[in-house]
C-alpha cells in the first residue's frame, strides 16, 4: 500500500471532521436516536458524541474529553485486538469493526465505555452502520484484511440484545467497501464496481434494487436524501429521490 504525504492525511483528517461538525444539531426527528455529533462515514477511525471524541487504532480505543476544544484530555485507551478499523456511534453504544469481528461497546457513560461482548466472523474488512435494532456488516476480501480470503458479503446482525448480537442475514456482494443507511435504504459503496442500493423495508432482509457501475464508491455519508461519497480523487456529493434517481451535485477534489 502507497504512503499517504502527512499534508494529505492531515487535510483528510481535518475534512472529515469538518463534515462531522457541519451536522451537528440539524433539528431531524431522528437526532434524538443518536448521541452522535453530526454523521461520519462507516469507514470512519473517530466520532464526536456530545463532547467526547472517539479514536480507533489499529489495536486501541482511545476516549477524548473535548469540552475544552483547545485542551483535549484523554480520559481512557481500551486496548484491543490487532486490526481495529473502525468505529460507528449509535444511541448509547459503540461499534467497533475489526478484521475478525464487531465489538460492541456500552457507551452510556461515554468518557468511560464498557466492551458487552464481540461479534466475531471470517477475518474480513469490516465497515458497520447500525439503524434501530439492526447492524449491516460489510465482509471484504483483499490483501489488506486477509491474503486468500475469497468471502465478500453483507451480514445483518440483530442488536437488540447489545450483548447478545445474532446474526439474521448474508447475502453475497461484489467488492463492499463503506455503506450508509436512512429509512428504508442501504447504500453500499463498492469501490470500482459502483454503488449498490438495497430495500431494507424488511430490514432484516435487504433486497437488492440497483447498482450504479458508472459511479465508483469508497464510503458514504447519508443525510436528507443527500450523500457525500468518497470516490476516486476526491468527494463527492449526490441528492437522490424515493425513485432511486441520483443527481450529481459537486466535487471536492483530492489529490
Amino acid at each position: 500500500m502507497k504512503k499517504i504525504a502527512p499534508f494529505i492525511f492531515l487535510g483528510l483528517v481535518i475534512l472529515g471532521l469538518l463534515l462531522i461538525l457541519s451536522g451537528c444539531n440539524d433539528g431531524r426527528n431522528d437526532s434524538a436516536l443518536n448521541p452522535q455529533t453530526g454523521a461520519g462515514g462507516s469507514m470512519a477511525r473517530f466520532a464526536i458524541t456530545g463532547n467526547t471524541l472517539y479514536i480507533v487504532s489499529k489495536q486501541s480505543l482511545e476516549v477524548y474529553d473535548i469540552g475544552d476544544g483547545a485542551n483535549p484530555v484523554k480520559t481512557v485507551q481500551k486496548d484491543m485486538g490487532v486490526g481495529i478499523e473502525t468505529i460507528f456511534p449509535y444511541r448509547d453504544n459503540l461499534y467497533v469493526g475489526a478484521m475478525d469481528g464487531m465489538y460492541i461497546y456500552d457507551n452510556s457513560t461515554p468518557r468511560d465505555p464498557k466492551l458487552l461482548t464481540k461479534y466475531q466472523h471470517i477475518q474480513s474488512c469490516d465497515p458497520v452502520v447500525v439503524q434501530g435494532k439492526y447492524a449491516y456488516v460489510t465482509l471484504r476480501n483483499g490483501v489488506t484484511c486477509r491474503p486468500g480470503n475469497t468471502l465478500s458479503s453483507l451480514d445483518v446482525v440483530d442488536v437488540s440484545n447489545p450483548a447478545q448480537p445474532v446474526r439474521v442475514h448474508t447475502q453475497p456482494m461484489s467488492s463492499p467497501y463503506g455503506l450508509g443507511v436512512s429509512g428504508n435504504k442501504l447504500f453500499v459503496c463498492e469501490g470500482t464496481k459502483g454503488f449498490t442500493v438495497l430495500d431494507i423495508t424488511n430490514p432484516a432482509s435487504p433486497l437488492f434494487k440497483h447498482t450504479f457501475e458508472d459511479l465508483p464508491a469508497y464510503d458514504v455519508i447519508v443525510r436528507d436524501k443527500h450523500l457525500i461519497i468518497t470516490g476516486e480523487k476526491g468527494l463527492f456529493q449526490y441528492k437522490y429521490d424515493d425513485a432511486d434517481n441520483v443527481e450529481f451535485l459537486s466535487k471536492i477534489p483530492v489529490l
